[in-house]
């Protein structure tokens, strides 16, 4: 035993001893130091890269347990010529290479392309990977990329989180991609034409152009195409055929020149992928929206829970039922003129959806818990057209315009049967119903801005006006045809034969005017106006059938028209320092509400008046590390819906009925969040903190009829408090080729439950987090791991026996293998999902896996044949479980079982562009490796 120790001892000293250190100090040639430079260790075999860091601010750089091997060592700084040196260890640990020092850059030419090869760089608020480190496989598109980024993560549905946050805007060299959905450009661009992804949080136009920060900003990643690309044309065709009918097709075409970006796609499958993002589905499910107008100037958008119709989005993030989807668009971005930018697109898209869905949703109420099942069968389809366009010029160095305009056209048709029933705690039916409902409609918007901007002649002052139209027009009908049993103290049945056709009209105008002053001393004062008018006109006609003749019926009919404007004036400070920047305000707000309920000669007329303060502050510890607080009030109005005392009955079993005098709801919000990338060791941590509290807020009460029939109305309560912390750490290994990132989250929100007018208190706790660990050896093999955990109680004051623990844990794990010379690529991945509610005892396991085998062919591998085997166990199953003010449900709906698909992809990269892009320009050229 004592020599097995003494020999393991021995061993590990051996391995130990034969790491070595390479440091140095890196200087120019008149002895200046130069910090923040790249330094590279790559191997002396094939020049792949070992490790790297950067030099400190004397100019000294170290980089330790690197195997004892010949190296060669590479250091590059912008505007100095790139050295190199060999490292032959010959004894010892250490390897002191001295004093380096880089000659500048001398020839200067017409034509010069820069390359970057630092795997990562911070420039202050933006962390830049350097895409060609991040290995992908052949034909990947960006969004394989993106996983391969620490600090980046994407679901399985395709949402981004960059730094902890979701990602809203996705940009190709800066420029508009179809808009403002990510995915139409993570899903479609081949991730080998991209050079550089750039993650930072974009600001306002107001705010860069003022310098006060307006607190409105979008998480955004920049993809900075390879040069070769910007120059050429390049893209992706995809074709594939599979068993049970399946199929699926693909296609991106995309051209690039310095002053023009063109780009094609196109796609159509019946096997649940979707190209596009939550705002197709969201104009699908008619949900209803409200809007909230913050002090900062800050808009959000908040979508409503009570969904009548249309695609139930699974937040098990996989999508429920059977999606047929065919879509396509054109985006076209231009430089008219020196001084005039446009950016265009075009997208359409058709969804057809079959749903299956059971429905167990537990309703509590002090006198009685109520179960409510149901079984409903929807065939819906949606037919999307969008419009965007962006000019932006410049009239002179002082004045600049630009115009936005968003135009979409929506097309929606929905077919549900169900049948449902109410049962009483000791399981006795209360209850049930029978129903099909038709729904079919269309919508248009239009949404325009014009922004003016002007800077004066004294640095730091300046004028900008934004005027803003947006025009929506609604148009549904639709029928019900419904039978109600009621097994109560007033037995008896119901038929509900109905039509209805519905039009909702708005006009919304407003103007912001903002003025900003230079105080000296990087101080600033602005001052803002803003003034805001919305008219909406809603027409609703309800005919009862039971006759045979149409009969209106003024009870569910609805004329209403109203007019919510408000004016805004603040005014801002905000102070500039070299590594910390404060802001702070507030505005008042006068609201008027008038509206007009004509079929029951009815007015409603409010008004209200806030203080809305503001408060922001930046602090940089360095270039790598950022604190940032945030402060703001908002004012949320009443939704058109909310607001109208007229009674829903699309579900006779639940109903749902507006409230005239419902208040404003007013919140405070604040955020602090602290972010640290290391560029040279990969370590990044990611913090937020989060509180939340709504005065006045808007809740939905329950109460139920002597036949025990739901009906939910909107109503004020006091108040309801919101917290939420989110940590995220992430670290390599560099010995175990390994990277590492977890995430830790917590959330309470506490509120009131409103059930026949009995007011009680509920708290809902959420625990949880994510772990993601990435192994790569060589370019053989890889595999990612990862897991995200939810535990999610409820507590209700009224019972404590109603109380819900429950939790959805979701655990992934996906491998690639390369074989045979890379010439082939068996790949697989696999997605266990898991549900569990500790009250009810339920217990679901649903694992997804796919596997695949891939034979690269044509010249270049341009050519791809891949055969695969999606959903080999066959889990047509989907659940979602979900905790509300109220009540706890649960919903099962049908997925995609097993196929087999064989597709054929074909890479256009090699073809257009056969000199890959790199034929020197005309006259002589040279390339730039810079750091």
């Amino acid at each position: 035993m004592k020599r097995f120790l003494y020999l393991l001892f021995f061993v590990s000293h051996i391995g130990i001893a034969q790491k070595i250190t390479v440091k140095g100090h890196l200087k120019d040639t008149t002895g200046t130091t130069l910090p923040s430079a790249t330094v590279m260790i790559l191997s002396a075999k094939d020049s792949s890269l070992v490790n790297f860091g950067t030099t400190a601010a004397d100019g000294a750089f170290e980089i330790r347990n690197l195997a004892r091997q010949e190296y060669i060592l590479k250091v590059t700084y912008l505007s100095y010529a790139p050295l190199t040196r060999k490292i032959l260890p010959l004894a010892g640990d250490q390897v002191d290479v001295g004093d380096l020092r880089m000659q500048p850059q001398a020839r200067q030419l017409a034509e010069v392309t820069v390359e970057d090869d630092a795997p990562v760089r911070v420039k202050r608020d933006t962390i830049e990977f350097n895409a060609k480190v991040f290995k992908t496989n052949e034909n990947a598109v960006v969004e394989d990329l993106l996983k391969k980024l620490p600090g980046v993560e994407v679901d399985n549905d395709g949402t981004i989180r960059a730094q902890g946050e979701q990602v809203k805007r996705i940009t190709v060299d800066g420029k508009e991609f179809f808009g403002t959905d990510p995915k139409l450009a993570t899903r479609n661009l081949p991730a080998d034409a991209i050079s550089k992804v750039q993650v930072f949080d974009k600001k306002s136009d107001q705010a860069v152009f003022s310098g006060v920060d307006d607190g409105q900003r979008e998480k955004t990643i920049n993809l900075e195409l390879k040069e070769e690309k910007r120059n050429g044309a390049f893209g992706t065709l995809m074709g594939g055929v599979g068993t049970s009918d399946r199929y699926q097709a693909r296609a991106s075409l995309n051209r690039f020149r310095k002053q023009e970006q063109l780009s094609l796609l196109g796609m159509a499958n019946n096997i649940n992928e979707q190209g596009f993002g939550i705002d197709d589905y969201m104009s699908f499910t008619g949900g209803s929206q409200q809007m909230a107008v913050g002090g900062g100037g800050v808009v959000r958008m908040t979508i409503g829970s009570n969904n009548q119709s249309g695609v139930s989005l699974n937040q098990g993030r996989r999508n429920s039922g059977i999606m047929t989807n065919y879509a396509g668009g054109i985006n076209y971005n231009k430089n008219l003129t020196k001084n005039t930018e446009l950016s265009t697109s075009y997208f359409y898209n058709h969804l057809d959806h079959n749903l299956l869905q059971t429905t167990e949703r537990i309703n509590f109420a002090p006198s009685g818990d109520l179960t409510f099942n149901q079984n409903s069968r929807q065939n819906n389809t949606n037919t999307n057209h969008r419009l965007n366009a962006i000019i932006d010029r410049k009239i002179d160095s002082l004045n600049s315009l630009k115009f936005t305009t968003n135009v979409t056209y929506n097309e929606t048709d929905a077919d549900e049967t169900s049948a449902g029933e109410n049962l009483a705690m000791d399981g006795s039916l209360l209850n049930d119903n029978e129903k099909r409902t038709i729904d079919n409609g269309t919508s248009l918007t239009a949404n325009n801005s014009l922004l003016w901007r002007h800077r004066f002649a004294k640095k730091g002052r300046t004028l900008s006006v934004n005027a803003q139209l947006n025009v929506t027009e609604t148009d549904r009908k639709g029928s019900i045809d419904a039978l109600t049993n009621y097994y109560t103290q007033s037995e008896g049945s119901v038929e509900t034969l109905q039509t209805n056709d519905q039009t909702i009209n708005t006009l919304t105008y407003s103007g912001t005017l903002s003025y900003t002053e230079p105080l000296g001393g990087r101080k600033y004062l602005e001052a803002n106006y803003n003034y805001r008018a919305n008219l909406n006109d809603v027409k609703k006609n309800v005919y009862d059938l039971n006759s045979g003749e149409p009969l209106f019926n003024d009870s569910l009919s609805n004329l209403y028209n109203s007019n919510y404007q408000y004016h805004r004036g603040g005014l801002n400070f905000r102070l500039n320092r070299s590594n910390y920047t404060v802001t702070v305000g507030a505005s008042v707000q006068e609201t008027f509400l008038d509206g007009e309920l004509k079929l029951s000669d009815a007015t409603i007329s409010n008004s209200y008046r806030n203080v809305l303060p503001v408060a922001r502050f930046n602090y940089d510890f360095t270039s790598t590390r950022h604190l940032r607080f945030d402060y703001e009030t908002s004012v949320t109005e009443p939704t058109i819906q909310q607001l109208q005392p007229v009674v829903d009955n699309s579900d006779p079993l639940n109903l749902s009925v507006g409230n005239p005098g419902l208040r404003p709801a007013y919140e405070h919000n604040a955020r602090l969040n602290y972010i640290m990338f290391n560029p040279a060791s990969f370590v990044n941590f990611f913090g937020f903190a989060d509180i939340s509290y709504t005065k006045n807020a808007i809740t939905n009460s329950q109460s139920y009829t002597e036949e025990s029939v739901r009906i939910s109305k909107p109503v004020n309560v006091d108040n309801t408090l919101h917290l939420s912390g989110n940590a995220t750490f992430g670290f390599p290994i560099q010995k175990l080729n390994s990277r590492f990132g977890i995430t830790a989250m917590a959330s309470q929100q506490k509120g009131v439950n409103i059930i026949d007018d009995l007011q009680s208190t509920i708290a809902q706790n959420t625990l949880g987090g994510r772990f993601r660990y990435d192994y790569r050896f060589k370019e053989i093999f890889d595999i990612s791991l990862g897991a995200n955990i939810s535990r999610q109680s409820t507590t209700y004051e009224f019972d404590a026996a109603s109380n819900q623990l429950y939790y959805n844990n979701t655990y992934t794990a996906e491998g690639n293998l390369h074989l045979l010379g890379n010439m082939y690529l068996l790949s697989s991945s696999l997605e266990y999902l898991t549900y569990e509610n500790k009250t009810s005892d339920y217990n679901q396991a649903i694992p997804f896996l796919n596997i695949s085998i891939s034979r690269y062919i044509l010249k270049a591998k341009s050519g791809e044949l891949k055969l695969s085997v999606n959903n080999v166990l066959d889990q047509s199953t989907g659940v979602s479980q979900t905790a509300d003010v109220n009540y706890f449900q649960r919903q099962v709906t049908n997925s995609l079982g097993r196929y087999y698909m064989l597709a054929f992809i074909y890479s256009l990269n090699k073809q257009l562009n056969p000199m890959g892009g790199m034929r020197p320009p005309p006259g002589g050229g040279m390339r730039i490796i810079r750091p």
